[in-house]
C-alpha cells in the first residue's frame, strides 16, 4: 500500500452556501473546512504578510494530517521578479514557519511576462534552498519555461512544476521536474476563476492523481472560487477518488 497521500483542497477555506451542508455546523470556517478536506492553499500571503502567530493559529485549528501550501509574496515574484529579494524571502519563510509540521509546500507563481532567465532563476533557487529544504513548486506562465533543459534545471533544485488549467501548452497541463510532489492547480475553464469543471474532466484528474500518488505525494488545488465552484468540484473529486465507478 502506498505511503503517499493525495491532497485535495481549495485556494482559501471559504464555505459557499451551495456546499455548506457538506461541512460540520460548529467551529471556525477553517476548522469546518479541515474536517472535510486535507489541504488548503494560502493565497493571502501573496498580497500581504502574516504574523508568524497567525500561521501558528491556523496550524492549531486543523487535524494532524492536514497540510497547507503557501504562496510566495508578489513582492518577490512580481515586483522584484526574483532579484535582490533575500530580505523579503527570509521574512516570508520565518513567518510561514509558524505552520510547523502542517506546512506541506511552497508555491511560487510567476507573472505571464516572466520569461525563463537562467542566471536570475539560479540565484533565486539557490537562495531558496539555502534557507528552505521542504517541497516547493513553481507555476510559470510563459512558454519559455516548458523546454526539456528547463525541466532538468528545475530538477537540480528539486523544485516541481505545477500542472495548471487553463494550460499554455500540453506540457503545462502535466506536473514536471521533481519527484517529491505532483501539484495540480485548477483555475477554472473556460473562464478562469468562474467556471466549474464537468464530471468527465474531474474523472480524468482523479485518474491522474491516482497514477502520480504511486510514486509521490499528489496535490490538487481548485482556484475557481469566484462562484464557489472550487468547493463543489473538490468535493466531487474526493468522491470520485473513493469510488471511480
Amino acid at each position: 500500500m502506498t505511503k503517499n497521500t493525495i491532497r485535495i483542497g481549495c485556494a482559501g477555506w471559504s464555505l459557499p452556501r451551495s456546499s455548506i451542508a457538506s461541512f460540520p455546523e460548529l467551529g471556525s470556517h477553517l476548522e469546518r473546512y479541515a474536517a472535510v478536506f486535507n489541504a488548503a492553499e494560502i493565497n493571502s500571503s501573496f498580497y500581504r504578510s502574516h504574523r508568524r502567530e497567525t500561521y501558528e493559529r491556523w496550524a492549531s485549528a486543523v487535524p494532524i494530517d492536514f497540510r497547507f501550501s503557501v504562496k510566495v509574496p508578489k513582492e518577490i515574484t512580481h515586483t522584484l521578479r526574483l532579484k535582490a529579494c533575500a530580505r523579503p524571502l527570509k521574512q516570508f519563510l520565518v513567518e510561514m514557519g509558524g505552520l510547523g509540521e502542517r506546512l506541506g509546500c511552497v508555491l511560487i507563481q510567476l507573472p505571464p511576462s516572466f520569461a525563463f532567465q537562467r542566471a536570475v532563476v539560479r540565484a533565486f533557487l539557490t537562495l531558496l534552498r539555502r534557507n528552505f529544504e521542504g517541497d516547493a513548486v513553481l507555476e510559470p506562465r510563459h512558454l519559455s519555461w516548458f523546454e526539456p533543459d528547463v525541466e532538468a534545471f528545475l530538477r537540480e533544485f528539486n523544485v516541481g512544476r505545477v500542472a495548471s488549467d487553463p494550460s499554455l501548452c500540453a506540457a503545462a497541463a502535466r506536473p514536471g521536474a521533481n519527484r517529491s510532489v505532483a501539484y495540480f492547480r485548477l483555475h477554472g475553464s473556460p473562464r478562469m476563476y468562474y467556471s466549474s469543471y464537468d464530471d468527465a474532466y474531474l474523472r480524468n484528474v482523479a485518474a491522474e492523481l491516482a497514477r502520480h500518488v504511486k510514486s509521490q505525494p499528489a496535490w490538487c488545488i481548485f482556484d475557481n472560487t469566484a462562484h464557489g465552484f472550487a468547493t463543489s468540484n473538490a468535493l466531487r473529486l474526493m468522491a470520485l477518488l473513493r469510488d471511480p465507478s
